[in-house]
């Protein structure tokens, strides 16, 4: 929680809305759902694979050519969260993942004791995944856009 005020450089977070069209996004949308940018960042590669064009400071497209991608690297990446049965594979899962170590670092700053709270952190993880698949479903059931954007 930041006790001051504080410019746009600052702000952490990805959006990910479904309330656009094919040429509008509209920005924080009531209906967006949002994640911390270190805990996306375990993400971004089903969000990059899924569609070349993704980029972190700009609004990205998927539509009905990207979405199902995404779904099925989601789907993926679900069948290796799976797979962790320990603290260490875990984190090595964490490790390899484009800025995996900030996720780390974010934690202890919180003050959470990665080895005492890895299984719950895990299912979270999966939970998050679980919940990325179904708004990637959505999308793909109601013909909509999703539009996501870092900032």
């Amino acid at each position: 929680m930041n006790l001051e005020m504080y410019d746009s450089n600052k702000l952490n977070f990805v959006e990910l809305n479904y309330t656009g069209d094919n040429e509008n996004f509209i920005r924080c949308d009531k209906e967006s759902k949002y994640v911390d940018t270190e805990v996306f960042n375990l993400f971004t590669p089903c969000y990059e694979r899924a569609n070349k064009l993704y980029e972190y400071y700009g609004p990205t497209k998927y539509n009905s050519r990207k979405i199902i991608p995404l779904r099925n690297e989601l789907l993926q990446n679900k069948k290796l969260l799976e797979e962790i049965n320990s603290k260490e594979k875990l984190l090595n899962y964490i490790n390899e993942t484009f800025l995996g170590r900030e996720f780390l670092e974010t934690l202890n700053q919180e003050g959470v004791d990665f080895n005492f709270a890895w299984e719950k952190i895990l299912k979270k993880i999966v939970k998050l995944n679980d919940d990325m698949v179904k708004l990637a479903e959505h999308c793909a059931d109601e013909e909509k856009i999703l539009w996501v954007a870092g900032y």
